[in-house]
């Protein structure tokens, strides 16, 4: 069975702009686009002579009525969409299983505070096997272009670049192959950022260091990003690539990326222990800061 382009809808504004980005995603990789709706029955107190089967009435109208927008915007996708019962959470990570990737929508907040990745929307990046992509409420399709020669927004000029953030030391091939080929779907630079961090006693004792230190070890760090991403270079020949070693902290230079790329993509390691799942610092950082779309690879 051929995979999919799944969404996760809930009816907020933040699920149609990711399921508008998800339709857009499945006519790049030629695949069909599947809308999940998960509902879970809850008393209120507003409306207490409302019953399970009325509110579940109400809440089928939510992937219905976006598969019907959808499908006048995208009259050439096959789309479908279905209501599955349980805990969100739990149910769209099986619901990813069968997809190429899962799409969900994240909240914007004001001022400094960033984005607000919501408690399912955490839980499910956190336990999907397969990559999971978060837009913002009110992410445009011309968005992730670059403008055209007047400054006004537009669909037609090129892709902005593909941000890559990647780990030298545990560089995994599911990650790499997934921003490649993202740059490559889009016809777009690919922007690949390692950060790295002096040894700690460079900054207890200066003065006992080699002055030169620094830059041997930012050469070193280029080199290994260079041979690194040698044979991906070799398996996608049309994307342009650009390295950046970069010291510091690799979330704080991704995120200030992240203002000109049309996506980010990070890494997710996946463990498998009785104490929980962890997304990490970097990726959690780049979550809640990233204007532009997050996609999470899960890997070993």
């Amino acid at each position: 069975m051929a995979r999919t382009v799944t969404v996760g809808l809930d009816g907020s504004r933040e699920s149609v702009a990711a399921a508008q980005w998800a339709a857009h995603e499945a006519l790049r990789r030629r695949l069909p686009l599947r809308l999940v709706h998960v509902w879970e029955w809850e008393p209120t107190t507003r409306t207490p002579l409302v019953g399970p089967e009325t509110q579940r009435h109400w809440a089928e109208r939510i992937p219905r009525e976006t598969a019907d927008e959808l499908r006048v915007l995208f009259p050439e996708l096959e789309i479908t969409s279905e209501q599955l019962a349980g805990q969100p959470a739990a149910v769209l990570p099986v619901a990813a299983e069968e997809a190429e990737l899962l799409v969900m929508g994240s909240r914007g907040l004001s001022g400094v505070a960033g984005f607000l990745v919501g408690s399912v929307a955490q839980a499910v990046v956190a336990t999907a096997e397969r990559p999971v992509v978060l837009v913002r409420a009110g992410e445009m399709e011309e968005d992730e272009h670059r403008p055209d020669a007047d400054g006004s927004p537009s669909e037609t000029t090129p892709y902005r670049d593909v941000v890559l953030g990647l780990d030298t030391d545990r560089p995994s091939e599911a990650l790499i192959e997934f921003a490649f080929d993202a740059a490559a779907r889009r016809a777009a630079a690919l922007r690949v950022i390692h950060g790295w961090s002096l040894p700690p006693a460079y900054g207890y004792a200066p003065g006992a260091m080699d002055p030169t230190l620094s830059e041997d070890l930012a050469t070193d760090e280029a080199s290994t990003l260079t041979e690194t991403l040698r044979a991906w270079r070799e398996k996608f020949p049309g994307v342009e690539v650009t390295e950046h070693a970069v010291i510091g902290q690799a979330a704080r230079h991704l995120i200030e990326a992240a203002s000109d790329a049309s996506l980010v993509v990070v890494g997710r390691r996946a463990r498998r222990s009785p104490i929980g799942t962890h997304i990490g610092p970097v990726t959690h950082a780049v979550l809640h800061h990233s204007p532009a779309p997050v996609a999470v690879v899960p890997h070993d």
